[in-house]
């Protein structure tokens, strides 16, 4: 019987979508590459899909955007709310404002999932915090199927429905036809617990 090859993935490092090249250093990501997050539509969904997935983690990330992007030379052109993506992890560099510098901190936008409903808790106002049940299945199952970069035009009347009522209350990020649900679910809890 041959021998099994050693795994080249460290049983502790985490599985982040295949969307951004990065490469690990213990629990640091860095991506390879700018990432263009002012072009929105659905490369925007996927970055934010993926720095919600290393926030879900616990990770550190070094990113830049890239010297053009519309975030920097043009944001009122911008399609969404960059206020909205304060809670990932910000850029490296002048790109990211203070505010979204002091903004970014584990478990201060997160959700958890249980059977039938999403339990969201929002702290990204610190003087507004709220702690929201999502039980309507319809949402529920939108909140869900937005995890992954969705086209709009891939949802029918329901879910592009609950994807409004999601994005108004700050849950999902919509532009350029594109959605993708903001509070990465909570996997490491702190101690005390009560600090988020």
């Amino acid at each position: 019987m041959p021998a099994a090859k050693p795994s080249l993935v460290a049983p502790d490092r985490p599985d982040l979508p295949d969307v951004l090249p990065h490469r690990f250093e213990g629990h640091h990501v860095v991506v390879a590459e700018p990432v263009p997050l002012g072009a929105g539509g659905r490369s925007t969904a996927r970055a934010v899909q993926f720095l919600r997935e290393c926030q879900s983690h616990a990770l550190t990330v070094t990113w830049s955007l890239p010297e053009a992007d519309a975030v920097l030379r043009a944001p009122a052109d911008v399609d969404f709310a960059l206020r909205h993506l304060h809670h990932l992890p910000p850029p490296d560099g002048p790109a990211a404002s203070e505010e979204w510098r002091s903004a970014c901190a584990y478990g201060r936008f997160y959700h958890r999932q249980g059977p039938g409903f999403v339990q969201v808790k929002d702290r990204r106002a610190p003087d507004a915090a709220v702690r929201l049940t999502l039980d309507h299945p319809d949402l529920v199952a939108t909140f869900r199927t937005c995890l992954r970069p969705t086209a709009l035009d891939d949802l029918g009347g329901t879910g592009r429905e609950a994807v409004s009522v999601l994005a108004a209350e700050g849950l999902v990020l919509v532009t350029r036809g594109w959605a993708v649900t903001l509070p990465p679910r909570i996997r490491h809890w702190p101690v005390p617990d009560t600090g988020i």
